[in-house]
């Protein structure tokens, strides 16, 4: 089997541009899927289909505040669960027993929801990012 040969580009074609138009030329290849600037004026050139890239601004500010939502809920979270694993440490004590038993079940269902959030929001995540 033969390796697939690249086609050489030979030929270049120069222009010259002034720093702003540089700069447009740039934040539009950006908007885009191609890698770099060349590729994508090639196939501006040669009026090849060139696939853009939508932002939602508004999901954007969205999930960044849900990503920051996300951090705070994991931290609050882990200290829930490290005070009630020090509160049955303690559960020799009467007063301290009944409230365990009594918030036990509190624990899971909050433990439950924030979970379900976490995942929630890891789905919404990966959601945006194929956008």
């Amino acid at each position: 089997m033969k390796k697939e040969e690249k086609e050489v580009r030979r030929h270049f074609v120069k222009t010259r541009m002034n720093d702003a138009e540089l700069q447009t030329v740039v934040r539009f290849q950006r908007q885009t899927t191609e890698k770099d600037v060349s590729s994508y004026l090639r196939k501006i050139a040669l009026q090849k289909p060139v696939t853009v890239t939508y932002r939602n601004q508004s999901a954007d500010d969205f999930l960044k505040e849900m990503l920051q939502l996300r951090k705070e809920l994991n931290v609050i979270g882990s200290n829930f669960n490290q005070a009630v694993n020090k509160l049955h440490i303690l559960d020799k004590i009467p007063e301290f027993r009944i409230w365990i038993l009594q918030n036990d079940s509190l624990q899971k269902a909050l433990v439950s929801k924030v979970e379900e959030i976490r995942l929630r929001m890891n789905q919404l995540y990966e959601q945006w990012l194929l956008k």
